[in-house]
């Protein structure tokens, strides 16, 4: 009781501690009539045009006023006058740099002031890269931006203005799972999108596709977001040569297993694109194995026909796939049967996850587009499944010998029980009273 009641008290005083200290910082923003000491956020506070007082209100959750930096720091000015004198223009200072909304061809260097500055951003974030700017440039917004396009995305566009929040914050719109989101305010806006030509369907797609399940439903944060291919500050549409290098990044082994396909070098010939042609771009469907093979609306037959290598090939790659599955499938259902009739079949099971990795890889190793570089490896998942099968099979024939000698033996020991009773009171009852 007593531990309970010190635990109790330390949370309390542990709350007790963060709400003040978030009262601290909130109080100067939100008093009711208190003042800061700082004639932006006095005047803007008090305004009651919410154009205006927004942004002061919006400072509290601010990453950098939390880390100390004022209104002057990105506007320039001088907080300190204007309100003692009455005439808040006074903070308005151009000698002293005062920048009051800064035009959107301006915001990447205005941001990049602090954000390029190697010195200054170690002290707050040694890990934070400081090329964001460079990365802009060579994007296909930094590019729009240096034509005049002023509708194009900035850095304000995607992080905030007032009350940027962390990356890491998932109340951030950068916040991995906000990302796609973020993005579609634009891209899915198809009156914004008409001067640049390209599709405003991407969200939509995306949300339906296996990453956007992933990531959106399931709340997995391995799963890519738009910046995961497209890039950050770099955003630019990856160009066909460029596709398996992003999807790569990911799917190391599909990506090596391609470039040693033969369709490596006729893919470049025809100009398609190397994981795009098969599994689309933002609406990436979940791969099945039904993709594989012959039959009517498979992939391979969109350009392989009957009489051709491929086609051959697809068509023996998917019947040894099929092959592998059954094999495991039966040898885990024969473990199973033997398990519950109480055989250890430990052995076995450890002997099954080599074939279950063979199906992984095989399903892998499709990428080949080799039927002898896949069958390599499927058939050793098959050989792996058979041993278990066999070893499934001695042990169902193991318990059904015990199950026949159980059934054998148990009638004879009762008749020898029950022929060992009747002697015994024939015994007793011959036996002379004493």
């Amino acid at each position: 009781m007593r531990a309970q009641r010190a635990l109790f008290s330390r949370k309390f005083a542990l709350w007790f501690i963060a709400a003040v200290v978030a009262g601290l910082i909130a109080w100067p923003l939100h008093g009711a009539g208190a003042k800061t000491g700082n004639s932006c956020l006095d005047c803007h506070i008090e305004t009651t045009q919410k154009r205006l007082s927004g942004p002061a209100k919006n400072l509290v959750n601010d990453i950098h006023y939390t880390k100390g930096f004022g209104c002057q720091d990105c506007h320039g000015g001088d907080p300190t006058k204007g309100m003692a004198e009455g005439d808040p223009a006074l903070a308005h200072d151009s000698a002293k740099g005062f920048v009051g909304s800064p035009r959107p061809q301006d915001v990447p260097a205005f941001c990049a002031r602090c954000h390029s500055d190697v010195e200054l951003m170690k002290k707050y974030n040694p890990k934070l890269r400081v090329d964001q700017l460079l990365e802009y440039r060579s994007s296909q917004h930094g590019k729009l931006l240096d034509t005049g396009d002023e509708k194009v995305a900035t850095c304000i566009s995607c992080h905030g203005v007032h009350g940027i929040l962390p990356v890491a914050d998932t109340r951030s719109p950068v916040y991995r799972v906000n990302v796609p989101a973020t993005c579609a305010k634009c891209h899915s806006n198809p009156a914004y999108m008409k001067p640049y030509g390209i599709p405003t369907d991407q969200y939509a797609l995306f949300k339906s596709s296996v990453h956007g399940y992933e990531l959106l439903e399931k709340g997995d944060l391995a799963a890519p977001a738009c910046n995961s291919c497209h890039g950050n500050h770099g955003a630019t549409p990856p160009g066909l040569t460029s596709i398996a290098f992003a999807c790569g990044e990911c799917h190391a082994n599909n990506r090596d297993f391609f470039n040693q396909s033969p369709h490596k070098d006729a893919y470049a010939q025809m100009n398609l694109g190397e994981c795009t042609t098969c599994h689309n771009h933002h609406d990436i469907a979940k791969p099945t194995d039904s993709m594989l093979g012959v039959g009517e609306g498979v992939l391979c037959t969109r350009c392989h026909s009957q009489g051709d290598k491929g086609y051959e090939a697809a068509a023996k790659m998917s019947v040894e796939l099929d092959t592998l599955k059954l094999t495991i499938n039966h040898a885990h259902e024969l473990l199973t049967r033997a398990e519950r009739g109480g055989v250890n079949a430990r052995l076995g099971k450890y002997d099954l996850h080599t074939a279950d990795d063979a199906l992984i890889k095989s399903r892998t190793a499709i990428h080949f587009f080799d039927f002898d570089k896949f069958h390599e490896i499927a058939s050793s998942g098959i050989t792996e499944a058979q041993n278990v099968i066999t070893l499934g099979e001695e042990a169902l024939w193991d318990l059904r010998v015990r199950q026949i000698g159980l059934g054998v033996t148990v009638p004879i020991i009762l008749w020898v029980a029950l022929a060992l009773y009747l002697r015994i009171r024939r015994m007793e009852r011959d036996k002379p009273f004493a």
